[in-house]
């Protein structure tokens, strides 16, 4: 069986890499300026994790109960459907990238071509190597989720709360029937709203930082309106379903046998230290935690763009004011510039697509006032996204809930004394050198779960690393594709 990549067509004018909110609201607008788009996307339904959609088979028969704002994706879909009727847009799903390459010295102003190396299937067995080439590139790829450990992490039970929202949008199941959601971030209020709706009982919800902090920035709130009802619509929800919102609390221990049966609530100071004597039992037996998301940069730090820090500790894509990487004709939108939220994502696209559009045909940005306008939006939005990323940094003190034993990489099963050991009598600094080390962050999932421990544990920040980010390829590929040669351009 040849393993050579199957040419998709093309040249496109503009490949767009992720099909949420951000990818999509650019691919539409760049195709509706007249460009030939690309669309690829690892899932096999346009929407990426905010529009995760049940399987056809589940039959829902009504997939919108599950999301706000569900309007602006039926608009995004009604125009991709029309755009890829009229051929300005090929929409590839279950295609993989997992990297790009420059095509030549490039055409007009300098700007070179590009080639999409893609994986496409859903399953192993069935994946074919696919090569895409286009004129510019879009990332919109999106984010993960960032996971603090503490003691019984590992249990059976314990998942991320992106994880259960995603099980509840796609597969209709609940993670469990009494549900402790527990973290830092507004992603919380939305999952435990989302549970309870469903029918499970979220006995608490454990916010580690503390909402009071947004009030100290109120001009910034008062911008965004539409934020401030979305955070009434959460909470009035919950008040209604007798959910607690306590913050400044966390869980710092689970508990069970076979799987999660209770949890330690704690009451943490300003630095996310637990407050001693403020420990309790709570009886659940799911948990769904989750300390914010991190962007999804392994093609973008590959292609060599440039970062910036992030408030809340992390590190995201640096773009100018038509969403530009550092990169000539490499373009980003939506989380990998920072996480911002659907809104945000939205309006990041829609800019993105005109910038394409406009550097490479000449094309008038369209109506000045709208561009006006969408760029006012994201700067409103943007500095939310600051305060939001403030707001809710995790706090050194989190380390003082771990014990010696308690699993960091579960991949490759690291404890937290041998990277203290790495640390402290081996005298690593980074997190690279204690992968080296103790093998922490080389299994599965190549330290996406755990990279933001380790670097706080080895004293480098959450995930202040660029470096860390640095994967040559973003996901696995067969040995057989990588040694067969690729078309040539």
């Amino acid at each position: 069986m040849t393993t050579s990549p199957c040419d998709a067509g093309g040249p496109y004018e503009s490949a767009v890499v992720g099909a949420g909110p951000a990818g999509l609201a650019a691919a539409v607008t760049a195709a509706e300026l007249g460009l030939r788009v690309a669309l690829l996307d690892a899932g096999e339904r346009p929407g990426g994790q905010f529009y995760r959609q049940p399987a056809a088979a589940l039959g829902a028969g009504r997939p919108e109960a599950l999301h706000h704002g569900w309007s602006a994706y039926a608009d995004l879909e009604r125009r991709l459907r029309a755009l890829r009727e009229a051929g300005r847009i090929r929409y590839f799903p279950a295609h993989h990238v997992w990297t790009v390459v420059p095509e030549g010295a490039g055409g007009d102003g300098g700007m070179p071509g590009w080639r999409l190396h893609a994986l496409a299937g859903t399953r192993v067995e069935e994946e074919r190597p696919v090569l895409i080439h286009a004129r510019a590139v879009l990332l919109a790829t999106g984010a993960y989720e960032r996971h603090l450990p503490f003691p019984g992490w590992t249990l059976p039970g314990v998942i991320g709360a992106g994880a259960a929202q995603a099980m509840l949008k796609s597969g209709l199941v609940l993670p469990g029937r009494r549900v402790v959601v527990a973290g830092s971030g507004p992603l919380l209020l939305a999952v435990a709203g989302s549970l309870t709706a469903a029918g499970a009982k979220v006995p608490v919800v454990a916010e580690a930082s503390c909402y009071a902090a947004y009030a100290r920035r109120w001009p910034t709130l008062l911008r965004v309106p539409g934020k401030l009802a979305e955070a009434a619509v959460h909470a009035s929800a919950l008040l209604r379903r007798g959910v607690r919102v306590l913050n400044r609390h966390a869980v710092i221990a689970a508990h069970g046998a076979e799987r999660v049966e209770a949890v330690t609530l704690a009451r943490l100071d300003r630095g996310w230290r637990p407050v001693p004597g403020s420990d309790r039992r709570v009886r659940c037996d799911a948990v769904a935690v989750g300390h914010g998301l991190v962007p999804q940069l392994e093609l973008a730090m590959e292609l060599g763009c440039a970062t910036r820090p992030t408030p809340d500790g992390g590190v995201a894509l640096r773009v100018d004011g038509g969403q530009r990487t550092s990169v000539a004709g490499v373009w980003a939108a939506g989380e990998t510039g920072g996480i911002g939220g659907v809104e945000l994502a939205l309006v990041e696209g829609e800019l993105a697509g005109r910038s394409i559009a406009s550097d490479l045909h000449g094309t008038p940005d369209g109506p000045r006032r709208d561009i006006a306008r969408a760029a006012v939006r994201r700067a409103r939005l943007r500095a939310f996204a600051d305060l939001m990323a403030a707001a809710h940094r995790p706090g050194p003190g989190w380390t003082g809930w771990l014990t010696d034993a308690t699993a960091v990489c579960r991949c490759e099963e690291v404890p937290v004394g041998l990277i203290k050991e790495a640390v402290g009598g081996l005298g690593a600094h980074d997190t690279r050198t204690v992968k080296l080390l103790t093998r922490a962050g080389m299994g599965w999932c190549q330290g996406r779960m755990c990279g933001p421990a380790v670097a706080c544990l080895t004293g480098s920040g959450l995930a202040a690393e660029p470096g860390a980010h640095r994967r040559p390829l973003s996901c696995p590929v067969p040995l057989g594709h990588l040694a067969e040669p690729p078309d040539p351009p």
